[in-house]
């Protein structure tokens, strides 16, 4: 298991931040919380059965975001261009979600063996 300060050390981010996203991710089943000494977050499921789009939509639950920015209020917006944003996110969501974990790994495990990136940490 790998400490929420220490993940958000190593990535930069407000400890606080990462916590609240974390927490969305194991009550989507994709981490698990590891009480004690010694504990911190794992994967749920393994890295094959986890997408982009799974880890997408649970940190917009956890934000309160929709993905989409607010739109003015009109009939007009309501007709056309909210369909047309939501197509588009829902299209973004449907890519993601053909992106496994366990791909994301093995692509920076490449650029890794290639020189193109320095040594990454995948752990969780």
């Amino acid at each position: 298991p790998v400490a929420a300060k220490a993940m958000a050390a190593r990535h930069n981010l407000p400890p606080r931040h990462l916590e609240t996203i974390l927490q969305a991710l194991v009550r989507q089943g994709i981490l698990k919380g590891v009480r004690g000494p010694r504990g911190g977050y794992e994967l749920a499921r393994e890295r094959r059965r986890i997408t982009a789009g799974d880890i997408v939509r649970a940190a917009m639950t956890a934000t309160g975001e929709d993905g989409l920015p607010p739109l003015p209020e009109s009939r007009l917006v309501e007709a056309v261009v909210e369909p047309v944003v939501r197509q588009a996110a829902e299209a973004f969501l449907a890519e993601l979600d053909a992106v496994t974990v366990d791909e994301l790994c093995r692509q920076a495990d490449a650029r890794v063996a290639v020189g193109t990136v320095e040594m990454a940490d995948f752990t969780i």
